[in-house]
């Protein structure tokens, strides 16, 4: 029989007020934030780790993709300026226009970046624009967008509750060294991953599971010569390959990728079902689960994969990749239907791929002043798997700290915020919000939107 402790009413000094306040500093909140900031509002942005960048740095989720709609590249804005900022630092490697095509010798140029569509069907897989990146350099980057946009970040503290008053969102409480602290403000952004902010003020959500992984990095590794041994024996390149992700228990079919520091390898891998990314005993067992995986493998890629004989164990990733926990059941559940079919939605602010984001996936029920951003957004389990990468819930994040700023700058919730200011400031910011659907969108008929 479970007990159950009674504490007293927290109390919390104020330590901040703020017009948005976004909890969560992973690639979602940081681009909330640097929205809202660049459309007026003041900005307090809450992280419980050391740093910023959440899965793109503590995770290591070292390939930015799901751009593309054929030659079309459909994310950009914050992204792209992240991008930009990296590859000057040398920190981000993507392959040219002119390379972006299906051959065997494009495939030996690129492959090993994770540069190309992987939902394609055609062997080799076209490269295509993506990127990869190094995890300090998204740190790095982060900092300064968040600095240069004046934004008040508040490290080292860990999101307790939210502060609810006549059904809306007025603030939240962080557990922090100093004990709790509040912050309060007008909107409300949960960029958590997890919707801590929106599940705890009682908005309806969904909860499922699906992989989690303990990204790891390789040092010392003669990428050319191991890429020469793939490409001279492609027969016995597979099967070593296939005994180290059976070791490894799961893994994309490329289980390492190269980065842009020489000799250093991502794996993006060991893949574990069966795990809990909300539970705390869950998560520490997942941990070890992995870390015993990879501690197993090592020695075996040393010795029998060429290109690796000196290889190390570099680090393990601060965070563990956990891709599906808690999802909103906001005023609109994205569907797989509509991410396959394409369906473009007459309230997109935001775009992935080839699938488009409507407004109110972004808006919880049954509390104001609210909006989420990131891979928790208002979707069934199927449709969230397909539309989670860091790209698009970096458009959601620009689009829900666009709409935070402007329903503090008009006075009015962000629920009746209209989604076509949004979409122009949008543009204004260098994003595309999806209001201009592609050639294969499957388009609403008038009739069919809420307004």
């Amino acid at each position: 029989m479970s007990q159950i402790v009674s504490l007293d009413a927290v109390e919390a000094p104020v330590v901040q007020r703020s017009d948005v306040i976004v909890v969560g500093g992973g690639p979602a909140g940081v681009s909330a934030a640097v929205a809202a900031a660049r459309t007026g509002a003041s900005v307090t942005l809450l992280e419980r780790y050391a740093a910023l960048g959440g899965l793109a740095s503590g995770g290591m989720v070292l390939v930015l993709d799901d751009m593309i709609n054929g030659n079309e590249i459909t994310v950009t804005g914050i992204v792209d300026e992240y991008v930009e900022r990296m590859a000057k630092l040398g920190l981000a490697v993507y392959p040219p226009a002119e390379d972006r095509y299906s051959s065997p010798e494009m495939w030996a140029k690129w492959g090993r970046w994770g540069a190309f569509d992987f939902h394609s069907h055609t062997n080799p897989k076209p490269i295509c624009y993506a990127v990869a990146f190094d995890p300090d350099g998204w740190k790095r980057v982060s900092n300064d967008l968040v600095r240069e946009s004046g934004i008040n970040l508040r490290l080292h503290s860990w999101f307790s509750r939210p502060v609810v008053q006549d059904g809306a969102v007025k603030g939240v409480v962080c557990e922090t060294k100093s004990g709790p602290q509040a912050v309060m403000g007008d909107v409300v952004i949960d960029t958590t991953g997890d919707i801590d902010v929106a599940s705890r003020a009682g908005a309806p959500y969904a909860q499922d599971s699906y992989l989690v992984t303990l990204v790891f990095r390789l040092g010392g590794v003669d990428t050319a010569a191991a890429e020469r041994f793939e490409q001279e024996n492609p027969r016995e390149a597979r099967a070593i390959n296939r005994k180290i992700k059976r070791m490894l228990g799961g893994a994309w079919e490329l289980w390492w990728l190269k980065t842009p520091v020489p000799g250093v390898v991502w794996c993006n891998c060991p893949h574990m079902t069966g795990f809990d990314g909300t539970d705390p005993v869950s998560l520490t067992e997942a941990e070890f689960e992995a870390r015993a995986r990879i501690g197993a493998v090592l020695d075996h890629i040393k010795a029998e994969l060429p290109g690796f004989g000196n290889a190390y164990l570099l680090d393990v990733a601060e965070q563990m990749g956990v891709r599906q926990t808690r999802l909103l059941q906001g005023e609109y559940v994205v569907t797989k239907d509509d991410v396959t079919s394409r369906r473009h939605f007459a309230d997109s602010v935001a775009r992935g791929r080839d699938y488009y984001t409507p407004y109110r996936a972004l808006l919880p029920r049954g509390v104001d002043q609210l909006l989420v951003a990131g891979r928790h957004y208002s979707a069934t389990p199927e449709a969230q798997r397909m539309s989670r990468e860091i790209p698009p819930c970096m458009a959601m994040g620009q689009a829900a700290g666009i709409a935070a700023a402007t329903a503090v700058e008009q006075g009015v919730l962000v629920r009746d915020v209209d989604p076509a200011v949004v979409q122009h400031r949008m543009r204004e910011q260098g994003a595309d919000p999806g209001d201009v659907p592609s050639e294969n969108a499957t388009v609403d008929q008038p009739e069919e939107v809420v307004a």
